[in-house]
């Protein structure tokens, strides 16, 4: 709900199509209601409040039924304070149909909206709940008062219920709940609810190639969140299509090269080249320079590798067979790597071993073969400096490669 042009929409159509005349209504009522119900209709407002003017009710269905038609009326004729009034008075009644109770309360909700009565807006939605109605229009208006009143507190409340009843219901979160929760905890200054939020929108919409940048973009930001990860996030936005820039294709070869995986350095700015991001400009010679180094790097990682890899097996700990085992993965050798990596991780005395366990589980999603396994694997990975939220990273985007 942006703008009230879109609640008066909706708003015209609960309030105006359901018009019934189903109450027995007294003799001396039935013809007037009827024809000013034609007359609502057909869009002649003044002319169904001309043709009530004078009828007296002979009893409480009597009361109902005139005050309903004349609320419709006068929101036809855009009067919303003479329509809330006439449309209270049917619901004071107590004759609205139990299936319409909830119904007429989200209408004047809406009206009150409209007007931005917001303490007498949400009055009635809680009347409208209570009456059952619990759809997507009251929840509209509901997050179009709170929205609209600045009430960010109970807007994020809101919104995290009903993720988490999505969630708890195996349902994917609605897109809409999600961005208000997360513009609510933007607006509350709730940083971690934020990030939380936009990894949900990452694992729920992964195909939304702005919430999965804007994610990717604030990951850094995180309490604790290593830099050792830079690598892993420039992967991240290659696979889905967020690395445009000539200067981050460059920063990814470099720090690939740094990690010893020049043949994956070789791939990234062959990938530049193919784009047509590398190899133009005022920085085209330079990017040929380094073109030319990955190129030289990965011949001759290849020509060391048999001997890298024995001493890898001979080390005493795991670090350098995880290690030569991600350099295999690079090359596309997916079962030798992931076998050396398992090695590794098998003699239990790494460094790191929750980096272990994302560079396996990123090897086994990237090899293609049992992805429940890969992510699986994945979500082993444990830690406070940004490897688990990598980790799911990887498993909602994949690799793309």
């Amino acid at each position: 709900m942006k703008t009230n042009r879109l609640l008066a929409a909706m708003l015209m159509a609960a309030g105006l199509l359901q018009l019934q005349v189903a109450h027995a209504v007294s003799a001396g009522v039935a013809k007037p209601l009827k024809d000013a119900s034609d007359l609502v209709r057909a869009g002649k407002a003044k002319e169904a409040l001309a043709r009530l003017q004078g009828v007296t009710p002979a009893g409480p269905d009597d009361t109902y039924m005139l005050a309903r038609i004349r609320g419709a009326a006068y929101q036809r004729m855009g009067d919303n304070g003479q329509a809330a009034q006439q449309l209270e008075a049917a619901f004071a009644t107590g004759k609205v149909p139990g299936n319409e109770a909830g119904q007429l309360a989200e209408t004047i909700a809406g009206i009150y909206a409209q007007e931005h009565n917001n303490a007498k807006a949400m009055q009635w939605v809680d009347k409208a709940k209570a009456a059952g109605d619990n759809d997507a229009g009251i929840r509209q208006i509901q997050d179009y008062v709170q929205g609209s009143s600045g009430d960010y507190n109970q807007v994020a409340h809101d919104n995290a219920a009903k993720v988490q009843a999505a969630e708890a219901a195996g349902r994917r979160p609605d897109e809409d709940d999600l961005l208000r929760l997360a513009d609510a905890y933007r607006h509350t200054k709730n940083t971690a609810g934020d990030l939380q939020v936009k990894e949900k929108l990452v694992t729920y919409y992964p195909s939304n190639k702005q919430y999965v940048n804007i994610y990717l973009s604030d990951l850094p930001g995180k309490s604790g969140f290593s830099s050792r990860f830079s690598l892993d996030l420039l992967r991240l936005r290659l696979a889905s299509g967020n690395l445009t820039a000539a200067a981050d294709y460059m920063e990814m070869a470099q720090l690939l090269l740094q990690a010893q995986l020049p043949a994956e350095a070789k791939s990234v700015v062959d990938k530049g080249y193919a784009a047509g991001v590398l190899g133009t400009g005022a920085e085209a010679a330079r990017q040929q320079r380094l073109r030319d180094l990955t190129n030289k790097s990965a011949v001759d990682a290849v020509a060391s590798l048999g001997k890298r890899t024995a001493d890898a097996k001979t080390g005493k700990t795991g670090d350098d067979l995880v290690a030569i085992g991600a350099e295999y993965v690079s090359m596309g050798k997916y079962d030798e790597g992931i076998d050396l990596m398992q090695q590794g991780i098998a003699k239990d005395s790494l460094k790191r071993p929750e980096d272990a366990k994302l560079r396996l589980g990123v090897a086994m999603l990237q090899s293609g073969k049992g992805k429940s396994k890969a992510v699986q694997q994945l979500r082993t990975v444990q830690g406070t400096d940004g490897a688990p939220e990598v980790a799911r990273a990887y498993i909602a985007i994949g690799t793309g490669q």
